[in-house]
C-alpha cells in the first residue's frame, strides 16, 4: 500500500511521518506539502500514486480537494488533526503520528 503524508511545508510533520513509517513491510511512503514554499510540493503524481493520504490538518484536505478533485475518487483521505506546533522528529509528534496512523494501518 502506498501512503502519502501531507502538511503545509513538508519540513516537520509530514517529513517526520515519512521517516518513521518508511521501511514498514508492505508499505511505500512519501511526503509533500501544500504550500508554494514546501520542500516538496504535492503534485498530481503524488496524489495519483497514493492509495491512502494522511493530511495533518483539515486545511490540507481542503487544498487537496480543491487542486486535485479529479484524482481523489477512490482514495482514502484521513485528517490526523495534528497542528503545526512540532519540530522535525519531535518525540511527541512521533507518538501522535503512530497513534493516529495505527487506527488505519497495522503497525509492528
Amino acid at each position: 500500500m502506498k501512503l502519502l503524508f501531507v502538511c503545509s511545508r513538508n519540513k516537520w510533520r509530514s517529513l517526520t511521518a515519512e521517516k518513521i513509517f518508511e521501511g514498514l513491510e508492505g508499505y511505500q511512503v512519501r511526503s509533500a506539502g501544500t504550500e508554494d514554499a514546501a520542500r516538496i510540493k504535492v503534485n498530481e503524481g503524488h496524489v495519483g500514486w497514493a492509495d491512502m493520504i494522511f493530511a495533518m490538518e483539515k486545511k490540507h484536505v481542503h487544498r487537496l480537494q480543491d487542486k486535485f478533485p479529479h484524482l481523489l475518487p477512490g482514495k482514502r483521505i484521513v485528517c490526523l488533526g495534528i497542528p503545526d506546533e512540532y519540530g522535525y522528529m519531535d518525540e511527541e509528534l512521533i507518538e501522535t503520528l503512530k497513534t493516529g496512523v495505527s487506527a488505519y494501518i497495522e503497525l509492528p
